[in-house]
Order: C-alpha cells, then sequence, then structure tokens
C-alpha cells in the first residue's frame, strides 16, 4: 500500500517545469519544439571559473567543508556585497547552499511559523508559494499589473501589514517580468517595514547582474533603517551562467545565519566544495568578465519586445531586467480554436505549445492571471522563429 505524507501529496512540480516536461514530451513525438519556458541562460560558464574548480581538483578539494561554506569563500562574498551592494557583512553572516532555491527554504524555516503572514507581491517566482505553503504560513499575495510596473507600493504594502504579518519576499529584477525596484520605490518600502520590527524582509537579488541600465540595481539591505530585518539572497546562476553548478547564498543578521545553518546541517550540509571554489572566483571577478552575456540579453530583448508587439491581442512593455518578456495576451481570451474557446492564460500557453510548438509559462503560475512568460535566452535565430510560430498560431484563432 502506497501511503504517501500529507506533505507530498500537497506539494506539486512548479509549473515551470511542467511546461518544460510537456515541451519534452513533445520533442520526443518528432516535433520540433522551441522551448522559452526555463529560466537558464543558454551560455557555458565562463573559462575563468571552471578553471578555477580543475584547480580546486587538483589540490583536494574535495573532503566534507564547514556547514555554512569555506571561511574564505564567505569572506569573498561578504566583500562582493560591500563592492557591489554597499552591504556591511562578516563571513559569519553569510552562508553558501546548494542553490539560491536552498537558501531561500533555509529562511522560511528560519523565521516562519504556522499561521505566520508571508507577504508576496505577485507575480512572484513559483517557488515562493510553494515554500511558504510548506512551511504552514498564511500567503497574501499583493497583485501588480503592467501598468504599474509590475511593482508594489508602500501604501499597498502597509495597508496589508497585520500583527501577524512576519515576512515580506519580491524579486528584483523579477523573475517572470523582468521588473527593478528603483531606489526611490525601496526608500519607501523600507520606511514602512522599519515601522513593524517583527517583519523581515528576503530580497531576491539572483538576477542582479542581468540589468540593462534603465533603472539601476539597489538592494534594500544597503537600507539602514531595514538592514537588520533583510536577508539578502543572491547566487551564482543566471549572473554567471552557473545553473548546474548550485551554488547561492545569503547576507544576513548573524542569528538568522546560524539558524539557517542549522537546517542545513541537517538537510544537505555544505554546498559543494568544488563549486564553493568556483563561487570565489566568480564573485571576486569583475562584473565586467560576464557585459558579454548581458550586452547579448540586452540584444534580444530589443528583438523580442519589438517582435511581440506585432502581435495582435500583445500587449507589453520593455522589461529593465532579467530574461524574460510578459505580455498581456487577456484579449487572446475568449477566442477559439477548432471550437474550443481559450478562456485562461494556461489555455493559451497549451494552445502555444501544441499548435505553435513554442513552450511557454502561464502567468497564472506567477499568480498574475492573462499573461504569459517568455525566456529569450536562446540564439536569436530560434527566439525569431519561434515569434513568428506565435504569431500564426494567434492569427488562427477565431472571435
Amino acid at each position: 500500500m502506497q501511503s504517501l505524507s500529507k506533505r507530498a501529496q500537497q506539494m506539486g512540480l512548479p509549473m515551470t517545469i511542467e511546461m518544460a516536461k510537456k515541451a519534452r514530451e513533445l520533442s520526443a513525438t518528432g516535433k520540433n519544439v522551441i522551448s522559452l519556458s526555463l529560466g537558464e541562460p543558454d551560455f557555458d560558464t565562463p573559462d575563468f571559473i571552471k578553471e578555477s574548480a580543475s584547480q580546486a581538483m587538483v589540490e583536494n578539494f574535495t573532503h566534507y567543508m564547514p556547514v555554512p561554506g569555506f571561511t574564505d569563500v564567505r569572506e569573498s562574498i561578504a566583500a562582493k556585497f560591500k563592492r557591489d551592494n554597499g552591504i556591511e557583512y562578516t563571513a559569519d553572516q553569510i552562508v553558501i547552499s546548494t542553490g539560491a532555491k536552498q537558501s531561500l527554504l533555509n529562511i522560511f524555516l528560519a523565521l516562519v511559523n504556522p499561521g505566520d503572514e508571508v507577504i508576496i507581491p505577485a507575480p512572484y517566482w513559483v517557488s515562493y508559494m510553494d515554500q511558504a505553503d510548506y512551511c504552514g504560513a498564511d500567503v497574501k499575495v499583493l497583485p501588480t499589473t503592467m501598468e504599474s510596473g509590475f511593482k508594489i507600493t508602500a501604501a499597498q504594502l502597509e495597508s496589508a501589514i497585520t500583527p501577524k504579518s512576519k515576512v515580506l519576499i519580491f524579486s528584483s529584477p523579477n523573475n517572470p517580468c523582468g521588473a527593478v525596484y528603483s531606489k526611490e520605490d525601496l526608500a519607501a518600502i523600507a520606511a514602512v517595514v522599519a515601522k513593524h520590527r517583527n517583519l523581515y524582509i528576503i530580497s531576491d537579488e539572483i538576477y542582479e547582474l542581468l540589468n540593462y541600465g534603465e533603472v539601476s540595481h539597489v538592494s534594500i539591505a544597503s537600507f539602514p533603517e531595514v538592514y537588520n530585518q533583510t536577508i539578502t539572497v543572491n547566487g551564482l546562476s543566471k549572473g554567471f551562467a552557473m545553473t548546474g553548478w548550485r551554488i547561492g547564498y545569503i547576507g544576513a543578521p548573524e542569528w538568522i545565519a546560524k539558524a539557517c545553518t542549522k537546517f542545513q546541517s541537517n538537510f544537505t550540509s555544505g554546498a559543494n566544495s568544488i563549486a564553493q571554489r568556483a563561487c570565489k572566483a566568480a564573485v571576486e571577478s569583475d562584473p565586467s568578465k560576464v557585459n558579454y552575456m548581458v550586452e547579448k540579453f540586452a540584444y534580444r530583448r530589443e528583438k523580442m519586445v519589438a517582435w511581440m508587439k506585432e502581435i495582435p491581442g500583445f500587449e507589453l512593455e520593455t522589461p529593465p531586467g532579467a530574461f524574460y518578456v510578459f505580455p498581456r495576451i487577456t484579449a487572446l481570451l475568449g477566442k477559439k480554436f477548432n471550437g474550443q474557446v481559450l478562456e485562461t492564460a494556461l489555455d493559451v500557453s497549451m494552445y502555444l505549445l501544441e499548435e505553435g510548438l513554442v513552450s511557454t509559462v502561464p502567468g497564472d503560475a506567477f499568480g498574475l492571471p492573462g499573461y504569459i512568460r517568455f525566456s529569450y535566452a536562446a540564439a536569436e535565430a530560434e527566439l525569431e522563429e519561434a515569434v513568428k510560430r506565435v504569431k500564426v498560431a494567434v492569427a488562427n484563432l477565431e472571435d
């Protein structure tokens, strides 16, 4: 008799993974599917980082390491926070984990009790909701719109806070829409949070390096009034094209870092030793070393936005960060194909996959129905062909 725990029964796969799985299944039948559903750079890890990992193997960094990470690597991360973000951390405030996803779960486990409120602006990364639910939190979603730049306001946050509110979590640059909170935006949010000393900010900055200059990246932990209430999460997957290395890290008040270390010691122990040595090379490098990737993404962004604005029923603005476009497609809802009505963004996303052979992710996955996420982390020719297919598929819809 199979008897899974209630936790296992309640936990589903993220829709990003589900859509990628459906695309692979369709590809396995011989269909030429273009996948724009996963958030993974199409570049290889830079050589200087791979060389540091090779050297680490030669030097036999192949044994157990401290659970929060090698001290010298944590010192390098602390130096990166000071250099790039204006945040002062010591090595004892840094915890290195097996990807930023584990970093986030460690924080939720360290801070959230069942019944605590977790405030999540939408659109949000899919795992925020699942991890908060896993910890028994009451999730309060704050919706945004394209007109608001997909950002919450200080007034919106203030009205959502109750005595039960424990965590505010958001990403900037944002996945799935590429929104970036300005210094002024963050100052207003910090002023609100500072009035509620039992409320903590989880600032997910994994897309920090993928910023195209319209809005400068600012870390909310750099505001002194919320420094002791903020946990900054970052990693190497996006900016350094290191998704497979599985390195994430946090900077946090020391008592939170220690709690995260306790959970990590019981779940996974320290992050991969060789990957940590590669992390040291990455965070110590000048950000200009990955400019070629940023420049390429910026070029693709301009192309994708221009192409998609030509598709009837698609509304979008140019996103200032990350590597996604997030068009509103509500004008397509209610249209039909072969008598089947497209009622939701999920329906549209499935239609684009099955009829257009383009894999995307509906906004429903990110808490904002009526939108669809397209990744432009793919070759230009592939992106152009994908948009052509989408345009044809949309043209084939009937009123």
